[in-house]
């Protein structure tokens, strides 16, 4: 479990995802992907395999978030693993619709 700060860099063990911390939320969480904790700081070069069922894939640019714990990440370099927070896998976060101008 960790504590998240705004502008914090998350990088996976499993593949070439990393993130970037949009929003941190209260509390700390667990951050994983393909099934393992992403860390803060690059690892070494030699990848750990990840959970075959956590493979759902990442896309760069797009902005992954749990809105009731108020945490979202945007993902700066895109993977095969599953982003997850307390083992929750994140949905992307939808655009916000525009106001009528009627």
């Amino acid at each position: 479990m960790m504590k998240l700060k705004a502008g914090q860099k998350l990088v996976s063990a499993t593949d070439a995802t990393s993130v970037v911390v949009v929003r941190p939320g209260d509390g700390e969480v667990t951050v994983t992907c393909g099934g393992i904790d992403m860390a803060d700081t690059p690892g070494s070069a030699e990848k750990v395999p990840g959970d075959p069922g956590q493979a759902d894939g990442t896309q760069i640019g797009k902005r992954y978030a749990d809105e009731d714990l108020g945490v979202e990440l945007l993902v700066t370099k895109a993977g095969t693993g599953t982003l997850a927070l307390n083992g929750v896998p994140l949905q992307i976060k939808g655009a916000r619709p525009l106001p009528a101008s009627d």
